[in-house]
Order: structure tokens, then sequence, then C-alpha cells
């Protein structure tokens, strides 16, 4: 290296020799005639020899030295700025010996523009800063444009950089001075003519050791650390497009940025110029420590005090570490930093940026198509939020909240604020609470599926992540500074909290990216374990920033089957229980948002309340290991589910945003379910001992992720299975019925997307199976009444669609009640409740809130939107057809079923009140009928089609039980006329005495009787009288002639073996009246009975219709198996061919799901759980594709169709043409009816079986649903970018968006849980769907049950958000009004009655 840079002085002139007014003198006489032809371009040099030239520049070189307060120095400037052009461009004002040999003249006068930046007094003025200025563009732009340097000249020019710099940066400078600003550009003109070196003539490497050294001593200042990682994020994206492909997801930087990395730069040269540039400042953690930063005790005071920038400069390293370790994990991010005036930080947005590094998010078409919840956090398998940049924040008073107790029952203790007080601290604590801290959460997209190993990042940044997380917390990092203080490290460590806390998220960030099927080194775990334990302490002596950081990046790390993550179980736990028991969180305030860290605590809570359960008695060493932590807990992790519960119903009362609480109520409904089940196999398998008298051989619980040596050791500890209370969940299910209820008409009731979620939640509560009391369920109906009453009540201005479609769902919420419940019905107080209920919802009030109680007749219907008024109706249908009916709704039958044909001229059809079909056939069921009037009706309402047989009978029911055959009247017997003794009768009208007693008045009042008869009834009593005459005479003659006479006995007549029994039928019910069969005209009044001309054509074309359109909510849902790395829609379909190609535990799943169901048939059943084996066969599930089987699950209320798309179905070849495929056989010709959203209130006539079921291309799917439900079982997480939504949409049905598919995916760990990811249309208010939201872990018992939950949510709020999908008793409606107009009979009155007495 020259002598003159490395001795630090520059170049010395000769006329320092002289006294300096002679030196001045030379100077000015000689640079103004040579300043002066500058600007000139027809002027030549004045000099034209080399001797010239060179005694010149000792001129200049003295004039560079001049002060400031003339030109003189301006001048020497100008001139050797335009000298250097002479490897640019040459022309006539520069001299012909410097133009013939530029690259030596060039070399000189850098060395003597040195002197320039050398320290001098007045050097704070803005002129001295334009000289700089001018003299490093002229530098920049010779090292841009020239064509002609060659090695020695680069190799000047780099040095005399380093030089500048050195100059400038190796003292400290005072913030918003001169060389603060100088020193920006002085760093970035250096980096920048490096890499244009590295591309034209690659350093040597004496010269990359050379800048290591001097940048390690500069990098206490921000402009070194900012300039650094400008530049080394650009050489960063371009490394990745260069070794990952086009492919992977670019790391998006400033145009600026990117201009810094030359374009003709050689791609071998790349990976070089990357691995040394990043190397360049050594490691950053030695900013940490005083004896390497400072080497002067002036130095090492300024690092101490309080406006020391060392923390930001620190804070900023770790930052740019964190955007490479970013861009390695593929996600795409874009800087966007705008620097602060005066101090040359950045300042990031925040809706605008990736947390820790300034970023904004660029999505993939699947991210933009499934983003997450729509709020601030980061998505489940994505890299987690990292602390972001210094704002400048007031701090806040410390305080510090007590560690959470270890005996926890199941109700939290109550949190109150004297618990935060603050407690004494020295002087030399808490630094950081002086300090311009803020943490904060942004949405962050996943990690790219082909992001490299782990192990591969850590090699490149795990020394510098590891030592800046343990900063002055290891004790086995050695003391490398050993003439300071401990007070001065402890304050030093404090101050760098910023940096710690970006080192511990980074690293967090990391490990939650692992792949599924990587393997991580030990030595990697246990330090990173090791920096968790000590950043998750919660003790006076915590430090919240890391503390939080690390909660913020850590929300799924419990789902990566990490070896011994379990271990961190008890940390973990005491964290969220600090963060969301606390409800001021004042510790935390001055620099995290609270609403994201509330969040992260509640999605590792999430993940960590199946682990107990789970586990139950397994018994894990490290669980007694209390060294880091003052919370020992017991060995198994079983006892650690009470503190769960705890901080759950404590987070639930404490929590007051939306997005949180959704999230709460989720994992609410998940453990009680997941208890409930626990609970029930625990019975059974007792009963099952108890009957084989212990037998059974012990069954092990699955183990954690942990090392062998662990599973070993622990493998003769563990137990059948977790040991429970046998009522803890229905005491769980009290506690959170009571909690629900309360809020939902309380602190909820005017947040509308949590009383949705809660509704949800409720009716979730109601299917869970446990043993309570019948008040218990008796409060969820009259706080879910009680809450439709508020909601109704509101004032009209407030009355809004997201208002109404809340009713609805609350009305939906009551009916699953009432169904899974009817049993409560017949409490009077309860059925009153509900139909008041069902009167507010259709009328808009009810009768007893009124003075006088009225009739629905005399009622005006004010309800609050017809939609209120449509779900109302529901319940009421639910109350008197559904509740306590299923499953035995009603027959299946129809006209073809019940006569053999299609005929319909032996049925008589009536309408009765617009809303019931009743379609009669007279003829008996069969042949022991015959005598008895019978009658079939067919009732095709609202609620369905049902079959009715009805017989009359003189007998009571008892009776016919007995004989089981048809009565007929009993015969009378014989008159015995020898039975007994005859005693003679006088026969009277009056009694005797009547003749003896007066007369009144009152006895003329009735005239007698031949006194009121007329001639015309005269002669028929004559004719009376004369056959009584007769009569006695035939009766005395036997007696006369002393001889007996045979008489005969009266008999009845046989019985009528031929009846019109629906004149019968329809009398008895007092429909044959003037009244119910008024004139549909007069008045506008609807006729009470209708009859239909069945004899019209297309009549039996629409009650088929009307048939086929359901009676509950019919929804469906697609069941895919994706196996590692598959890209491709065939690979995927082709899995479920055989069980070879899936797992087991799929096959569990789908047995889980619902039972199989033959294609075409309506009927929910016919199969019980022993026969999904013997459908399944050798299949992996692909037999329910549609064409034999599907899969069905059904209640009261929903009826939901799982189906399994295999690549054998006809309809999926996709080398074919829809137009070359070939329809199969046997296809679900009902099936069309189970997508509500496919259904229109009038259905067109149907076509081919294709045509009709057409959707993705597919014979099982649903035709014209522009929504998809998807649900997927991905082997490898990181597929789930690869899942191939939009080939499979765009090869099968193009028309449907991509937008509006919400897929599941289900994610099976290690450990035996199951990781769920949810990706769908979060744009509404209403996007974020329970219980199976983004990050869930689920066991296997309960993962059937909470898919179907989730599926009839995901439905039903579909139905909520959609103005064309009516309730499916109003689209029943509309097509029986339809029939009605189209078919009504025009017959007359008396025709109609001639009609009943004749034959159909």
């Amino acid at each position: 290296m020259d002598q003159s840079l490395s001795s630090g002085r520059g170049h010395v002139s000769v006329l320092s020799g002289f006294p300096p007014s002679v030196g001045r003198d030379v100077a000015v006489a000689v640079v103004k005639p040579l300043g002066a032809g500058l600007g000139n371009p027809d002027t030549r040099s004045l000099l034209r020899t080399d001797r010239q030239v060179k005694w010149t520049m000792e001129v200049l070189c003295y004039g560079l030295t001049l002060p400031l307060d003339g030109d003189t120095v301006k001048l020497c400037v100008d001139v050797y700025t335009d000298w250097l052009m002479a490897l640019v461009s040459p022309r006539d004002s520069i001299p012909p010996p410097i133009s013939r040999e530029p690259n030596l003249y060039v070399q000189t006068i850098l060395r003597h523009l040195y002197s320039l930046f050398l320290p001098r007094s007045d050097q704070a003025s803005p002129g001295y800063l334009s000289l700089c200025q001018q003299v490093l563009c002229a530098v920049q732009s010779l090292a841009r444009e020239s064509a002609v340097m060659n090695r020695d000249t680069w190799e000047t020019l780099l040095h005399f950089l380093l030089h500048i710099n050195h100059a400038i940066l190796a003292s400290p400078t005072a913030a918003g001075g001169v060389f603060e600003q100088l020193s920006h550009l002085s760093m970035a003109v250096l980096f920048e003519v490096w890499l244009l070196s590295c591309s034209r003539c690659f350093p040597s490497r004496c010269l990359w050791q050379t800048g290591r050294q001097m940048l390690s001593s500069w990098r206490h200042q921000p402009a070194v650390v900012e300039q650094w990682s400008r530049v080394i994020a650009a050489l960063t994206s371009r490394l990745l497009l260069l070794t990952f492909g086009p492919s992977f997801p670019p790391f998006k930087i400033p145009d600026e940025d990117a201009a810094l990395i030359p374009a003709d730069m050689d791609e071998e040269r790349v990976p070089h110029t990357w691995f040394r540039f990043l190397h360049l400042l050594s490691n950053p953690v030695d900013l940490s420590h005083l004896g390497i930063v400072g080497s002067t005790p002036s130095s090492q005071q300024e690092a101490l005090s309080g406006d020391s920038q060392l923390p930001n400069v620190f804070f900023r390293a770790m930052r740019g570490v964190s955007a490479l370790v970013d861009a390695f994990l593929g996600v795409t991010v874009v800087n966007k930093e705008q620097l602060l005036p005066h101090t040359g930080l950045t300042r990031i947005h925040f809706r605008d940026r990736l947390p820790s590094f300034g970023v904004a998010v660029t999505r993939s078409p699947l991210r933009d198509r499934l983003p997450s919840y729509g709020f601030s956090r980061p998505r489940s398998g994505s890299a987690p939020p990292t602390p972001a940049n210094i704002l400048s924040m007031p701090s806040s008073p410390p305080s510090t909240t007590s560690p959470p107790p270890h005996n926890r029952q199941l109700k939290p203790a109550n949190v109150s604020k004297a618990a935060s007080r603050p407690p004494p601290t020295s002087s030399c604590l808490h630094h950081w609470k002086s300090s311009s801290l803020r943490l904060c959460s942004s949405p962050r997209p996943s990690p790219s599926p082909l992001r490299c190993n782990v192990d591969s990042l850590l090699h490149l940044f795990g020394c510098w992540l590891f030592d800046a997380a343990l900063i002055g917390r290891d004790p086995g990092l050695p003391c490398r500074n050993t003439h300071a203080g401990h007070c001065d490290v402890t304050v030093m460590t404090e101050r760098l909290v910023a940096g710690r806390a970006e080192a511990c998220g980074t690293l967090c960030r990391i490990f939650t990216c692992k792949k599924t099927a990587e393997d991580i080194l030990s030595v990697y775990l246990s330090r990173f374990y090791l920096v968790l334990l000590q950043g998750l302490q919660v003790s006076n002596m915590a430090c919240p920033p890391v503390l939080a950081s690390i909660l913020l990046n850590s929300t799924c790390l419990f789902c990566c089957d990490l070896r011994g993550v379990n271990l961190l179980l008890p940390s973990f736990i005491s964290a969220v229980e600090n963060v969301l028991l606390d409800r001021e969180l004042l510790r935390f305030k001055s620099f995290v948002s609270l609403v994201d860290l509330r969040r992260a605590s509640i999605l590792v809570l999430l993940s960590l309340l199946p682990l107990p359960l789970h586990f139950g008695s397994v018994h894990s060493e490290g669980l007694l290991d209390g060294r880091f932590s003052d919370d020992v807990t017991a060995g198994s992790f079983l006892s650690l589910e009470p503190r769960l519960i705890s901080v759950l119903i404590g987070a639930l009362q404490m929590e007051t945003d939306t997005c949180n609480t959704q999230i709460i109520l989720a994992a609410m409904l998940t453990l009680v379910q997941d208890l409930a089940l626990l609970e029930a196999a625990g019975l059974t398998q007792q009963q099952t001992e108890s009957q084989h008298h212990g037998a059974s051989t012990p069954r092990q619980t699955s183990g954690t992720s942990g090392t062998s040596g662990t599973n070993r050791a622990g493998a003769n500890r563990r137990t059948r299975g977790p040991s429970v209370q046998l009522d803890a969940a229905g005491i769980l299910w009290v506690q959170f019925v009571r909690l629900l209820t309360q809020r939902l008409t309380a602190q909820w009731r005017n947040d509308s997307a949590v009383c949705l979620s809660a509704l949800e939640v409720l009716g979730g509560l109601a299917k869970v199976e446990v043993n309570v009391e019948d008040a218990e369920r008796r409060r969820a109906v009259t706080s879910v009444c009680s809450y439709i009453v508020f909601q109704c009540s509101r004032p009209p201005p407030l009355h809004s669609r997201d208002l109404h479609s809340i009713i609805v769902a609350a009305f939906h919420c009551l009916n699953t009640w009432l169904t899974q419940h009817p049993a409560m019905l017949d409490q009077q107080e309860c059925l009153l409740e509900v139909l008041e209920i069902v009167e507010l919802g259709i009328s808009g009030s009810k009768s007893r809130q009124e003075q006088e109680v009225r009739s629905k007749e005399e009622k005006e219907l004010n309800p609050a939107s017809l939609r209120v008024k449509e779900a109302a109706e529901a319940t009421l249908s639910c109350v008197m057809q559904v509740s306590g009916a299923f499953p035995s709704l009603g027959g299946v039958l129809d006209e073809d079923t019940l006569i053999g044909c299609s005929s319909l001229k032996k049925f008589r059809y009536f309408v009765v009140d617009s809303s019931v079909i009743l379609a009669m056939l007279e003829q008996p069921p069969g042949p022991e009928q015959a005598s008895c009037p019978a009658l079939t009706v067919l009732i095709r309402g609202l609620s369905g089609c049902h079959t009715w047989t009805l017989q009359l009978h003189l007998q009571p029911r008892e009776g016919r039980a007995r004989t089981q055959q048809t009565l007929i009247p009993e015969r009378r017997g014989g008159a015995q006329e020898h039975a007994g003794k005859r005693c003679g009768v006088k026969h009277q009208e009056f009694p005797e005495n009547t003749a003896s007693g007066p007369s009144v008045k009152a006895d003329l009042s009735i005239p007698a009787l031949h006194e009121t008869v007329s001639e015309e009834v005269q002669q028929q009593l004559e004719r009376l009288r004369a056959a009584l005459t007769r009569q006695r005479q035939v009766e005395a003659g036997p007696q006369v002639k002393r001889r007996s006479a045979v008489m005969t006995s009266c008999r009845p007549p046989p019985p009528v073996t031929y009846f019109q029994t629906a004149r019968l039928f329809l009398s008895h019910l007092g429909l044959l009246t003037r009244e119910t069969l008024k004139d549909p005209g007069t008045g506008g009044v609807p006729a009470q009975l209708v009859s239909l001309d069945s004899s019209l054509p297309g009549f039996l074309e629409d009650l088929r219709r009307l048939d086929q359109l359901p009676s509950r909510n019919c929804d469906s849902a697609f069941v895919f198996y994706m196996r590692a790395g598959q890209r491709t829609v065939a690979e995927i379909l082709s899995n479920v061919e055989s069980s070879c190609s899936v797992s087991s535990h799929f096959l569990d799943f789908l047995s889980s799901l619902g039972w199989p169901v033959e294609a075409g048939r309506r009927q929910v059943g016919g199969f019980n759980s022993s026969d999904f084996p013997v459908v399944l066969g050798e299949s992996g599930g692909g037999v329910f594709n549609g064409e034999r089987f599907v899969l069905m699950y059904a209640d009261a209320l929903t009826e939901i169709t799982f189906i399994v798309p295999s690549s054998s179905s006809h309809a999926v070849n996709l080398s074919k043409s829809p137009e070359e495929m070939e329809p199969p056989t046997e296809l679900l010709s009902n099936l069309q009816s189970h997508s509500e959203l496919s259904q229109d209130s009038a259905p067109h006539p149907t076509g081919s079986p294709v045509e009709d079921l057409n959707s993705f291309g597919l014979p099982w799917s649903v035709s014209g649903s522009e929504w998809k439900l998807l649900i997927v079982w991905v082997e490898h997480l990181e597929d789930i970018e690869s899942f191939p939504v939009s080939d499979l949409l765009t090869r099968t049905e193009p028309q449907t968006s991509a937008a509006n598919v919400q897929v599941i995916f289900i994610h099976p760990l290690k450990t035996g849980l199951y990781r769920i990811s949810f990706h769908g249309n979060t744009t509404s208010k209403f996007g974020l769907v329970v219980p199976l939201v983004n990050g869930s872990v689920v066991s296997k018992r309960s993962l059937g049950f909470l898919v179907r939950e989730m599926v009839i949510n995901c439905c039903q709020r579909r139905r909520l958000e959609s103005d064309s999908t009516p309730p499916p008793h109003v689209r029943r409606k509309h097509m029986i009004s339809d029939i009605i107009l189209r078919y009504r009979s025009r017959r007359s009155e008396p025709a109609f009655y001639s009609g009943l007495f004749q034959d159909p």
C-alpha cells in the first residue's frame, strides 16, 4: 500500500518546507490561471511537459491544505477533479502528459486529494462538505465510466476511499454534524466503487483483509452499518436469483440499491463478492464489547454515555442480518425506508413494512388468493414477525407482574392492577426503558418451499445470532472486557437489548421455518433452547423486549416437530401467563403493540392446549428442571392442563380485541370437545377392561418428538392413557357456556364479528356430549333469545345487513340447541320463550309486551327484515317438525314407490294454506286393511316430503294391538223368549198422578197434537195407526192360537268396503266448508284448500324437482391427499386409488367425517361404522369419488357430502376434452341439492347427468356453485404453497375464481397431533371462521368433529354474505307457489264436491 496513505498524513508537498505565507502566495498565484480556463472548452492547458505538470501538482497538493477562507482550496479541487476525467474522456483543458499516461497521474492525484479529508479546524463549514462531495462524486464517475483503468489505479482508488473513510469515521462524531452527513456519502461511494472493482478488476486478497480491518474499526458509526446493509441486500438479491433460479421468491429491493450491483458482473464472481462483503464487518456482536469497540477511554466513555448511537447501530446491524435471513427463507420483501432527518435512522410505516427491517410484502398468487386472518399477524407456517425499527417513543414507567402461581384452579385468579406495580430497581438496570425501542408485528408471507435448510442458515448466521441473543447471559462466552466494571457491562448489555431482541426473534423465525423431513444439528437445537430458556424468564430481572420478540416469532414453534421442544413447555406457559393475564401490560406498552403481543401469545397457547391431554401421564425430565426458571412443574404433561385452562379463561376475560377474542373462542370449543371425547374413551376403556378382567394389553401414549434417548428413558413411565377426572369436561363445559352467555349479552353484543364466532362456538358446544344439568342448557337458550331481543330492538337507523346476518346466525344457533336437546321443549317456560322469539322475528313484536293480546290475523307484520322473518320461520318449523324427530323425519316414498309406476291418475292433489301439497292415495296399503277406511298421504311442505298412512278405527289402540286385525262391528245375539220371567209392563207416556193435579195456564201453553196437525199430517198419522194395529194383531196371533212363532233377530248390514277416504279425511280436518273453498279472486284472500290438476303436462316433473330441493342446509366438501413433493393435479388425484399410497391416519380421518352412502340415494344412513372398511376395500378413499359412494354426515339441520376425487373418475381424465369424456353410468342424480348455493328458487329442467354435475369436471361435484371448499391432507407442510388450486380450476372449471376457494390443510405431526392451516377469502369482516383457525393444533380424536364444524360454519357464513341463497324452506315455499299457479284446478265448487264422490 502507498506509504503516503498508510501513514495517515497524506502526500507532503515541497511547499510545506517554506513559510506558510510563501506557500499560500505561490498556490494562489498558480491556481487562479488554471481555474480560469476550466469553464471554457476552447481553452488549452498551460502545462505542456511532465516537469510542469509535476511541479504544478506539488503546488495543488499544498493548496488543498490551506484554510477555506478563500477560493484557493476550491480551485484546487476543481482542477484535480477535471484532470481525473483523463481516464474517462480526455479534453484540451487536461495537460497532454496526463492525457498520455492517465493512470499514473490519476494515482498521484488521488494521493494528493487525501489531504482534503484530513482533520482541520474549519471542517464543520458547509463549504467544506461541498468540496468533499465534489471529490467523491468525481471519484464515483471515474469508477463508473472509465474503461482504461489498470489494476494499480483500481488499487489506489480503493485505498484512497478506505483512508478518507477512516479519516471521517474512525473517531466518534456528534449526531447531525457535517461529518455524519459526509459519512453516508463516503461509505456509499466506497461500496459502489468496490462493487465496480469486483466486476472489472477483482480486489486482491490483501485489499480485502485491509478493508475488513478498517471497516471493523468504523462499525460503531451508523452510516457504515446502513450502507453495508444496502449493499449486502443487493448482493443477496442477485445471489438468490443465481442460486435458486427464477422460481424462488425474489428478494425485492429499491431500484437505486439494485443499481449498485454492476449488470455486467460475472455470475461466478457474485458468490465470492457476496461472501466477502458479508464478512467485511466481522462479527456485529463485537459492537457490544467495550474492549473491541472502544480502544481509548474516551471512546469507551462515549459508548457508555446516554446519547451514544452504539445500541442503535448494533440493532441496525442485527436487523440487516435479519433481512438476509428472510431473503434466504424465501420471504418476498421490498425495502421501503425513509431517512429520518438529522439522524440517519429510518422510519418505517407500520402498515407498509414487514417487521424488523422496513419492508413491504409482495405476495405470491396463492398468497393473494389465500390471505391469512386479515389482521396484523404472521400466518401459520410463515416466518413470524420480528422486532421492528427504532422509533422515537417516550418511555413508560417500569412495571412487572408477579410470577403466576403454580397451583392453578379451573377459574383464573383475578389479576389486579396493584399486581403490576414495579418493584424498586437499581439505577444501572433497565436502561432499555430509556431508549427508543419499538417492536411491532405486520403480515408476513409464508417462506418458500425451495428455501434452504435450517442448518445452512445457521452455518452462515448462527454464530452472530447466538452471540447476540446471549449477550451478557451465556456463561460460556469469554469475557472480552477485563478492565471495565461489572456495572458498566450491565449498563452496556441493557442498552443493547434491541439488538438482542432482534437476534432472538430471527432465531425463532429460522427454527419455525424448519421443513417437515428436515433434521437440525443437536448443537444448534441445544443452544437455541438455551436462548429461549433465558429469554422467557418472567422474573423481575427479565427483559420484556426479548420476551415479546420471542413470543411474536414463536407462534408455531410447537408445530414444527422440533426434537425436544416440549422441554420448553413450562417456560412458554409462564411467559403466556405473564402476557395474557395482565390487563395493562405496562412493561410492554412503550415498545410493542399490545394487540399483536396478545395475539402471538394466544397463538402460542393454541399450540400448547392439546399437549397435556395428548401425552397425558408421560413424564419428561426436562419438566423438572428449574435452572432457568423459577417455575418448577410436576413431571407429567397432564399436570399442566389446569394452568392452560386458567390462562385460556383469563385471556378471554382480559381480551378486548375482536380477532384475538375469536381465536380464544375457537380454542375453547376445541379444548372442550377433546376433553369430552377423551373422557368418553376412558370410560369405554374402563368398561372394556372390567369385562375382560384387565386382560387387555397396556397402550402406550405417543411421546414427544424428542431424542430417542429421552423416549427410551421415559418409556417405562408411560401409562395406558391420560388420567383425567371423569366429569372435568362437564365442569369446563359449564364454565365456558356461562362465560360465553354472559359476555354475549353484555360486553360483546355490539361487536358483530365476535358475536358471530361466539354463536358458532355455542352451537358447537351444544353438540358436545357431556353430562350437565338441564338448567345449564336452558341458560344458553335463554341467552340466545335475549340476544335476539336486544338486536331486534335496536333503533331503525342502526339496522344494517350485518346486524340482520347476526340475528339470522342467532336463530340458527337456537335451532341447533333445540334439535340437539329436544327435551328442553318439554319445559313450558322454555317453549313459551322460544315461541315468543319466533313471534318477534316474524311479526316484529311480542304480544305479551303489548297492552292487549292480539291474534295473528289481527297483527300487523313488521319484521326487522325479510331474512330475519325467514329465519324465525325456520325456527318455528324446527320446533314443530324437526326437534325430537331426527333421524325419523318421515318417509322418503314418492308416487313411483307407492304404486310401482309413474302414473298420477290414482292420486288426488290438494294444497292447504298455499304451503302444503297433499297427494292422497285412497287404496289401502294391504289386503288386510281393505275393509277399513285407509288413506296414504304424501305431504310435501316447507320441511320436506313426508309419508303418512291413515286408517279409521272404532276401537281403542290397545284393543287393536292385541288382535292386529281390522276391527268389524260385533253382531248382536238372537232374542231368547224363554229366558227369565216375563212381567207385564204398562207403558205410559206420563206419570199416573199427572191427571190428578190441578191444571194451570202453563199446561195450555203446549197445544194438543190434534190441534196442530194439518190434513196431510193427519193422513200420515192414520196410516201409522193402521200399521201399528196390524202389527199388534200379528204379535197377538200366536198367543191366541196357542203355538210359538219364529222371530228373526235384526242384524246390521255387512261392512262397507268402498270409501271416499279423501273426502272423509278432508272433512274430518274441517276443510270441506264454503269458507275454505272461497274463490281466490274474491277479496284477494287465497283459498285454504285448492285442488291441483295432475293431468296437466309437466306436473310430475315439477313434483320431482320439488322433492329434489333439500329441506336442510346441504353442503359439500372435497377431500384430497397430497404426498410429499407432488405438484400436479394428476399426481394428487391418483393417490387415493390405493391404500398403499395414503396414510392409515388419513383413512381413519375419512371414517370420522361420515358414513358411506350409495350415490343417488337421498337417505342418510343405511350403513353403520362397520361398513366403512367393507366399502373402502383396497382403495385409498377414491371409492368415495361420487360414482358409487360418497361420505355423508347429517343431523337435524345440516347435511354434508364429502367427496374424495380420484383419477379413475371418467370425467377426471385430463387427457380428454369435456366433449370426449364418457358420462358414468351411475351418478349422483340428487347430489345437486347438496350445495345450497347452487340452487335457485325455481330450478330449471335437468339435462344430462354430466351437464348437471360438471363442476370441477368431475361427476361428483355440485353444479353451478361459485364457492368451493377443499380439505387437503398434506404430508409436508411446505407443499401447501404448491397445491395446484389454480391448475385444478383452470382445467376443470375456468369460471370459478381462485378467490372463491377455501382450503383446510391438515398436516400430521410426528407427535400424533394435527396442524391446521386455513386459507380463505378474508376480505369481509366475518372472514375469521371458527373453530379451526389458522395455526390450530388438534388431536386425532376431535379432528373429524372439528372439520365438520368448520365446513358447516364456512358454508353458513357464505350464505349470510350472499344475496342469492335463501333458506331451504323458502326455496321450497317458492317452488310450491309456482306449482299452485301452474296447476291449480279451475273447476267450480259443485264440480269440486262431485269429484270427491267419484274415483280419481
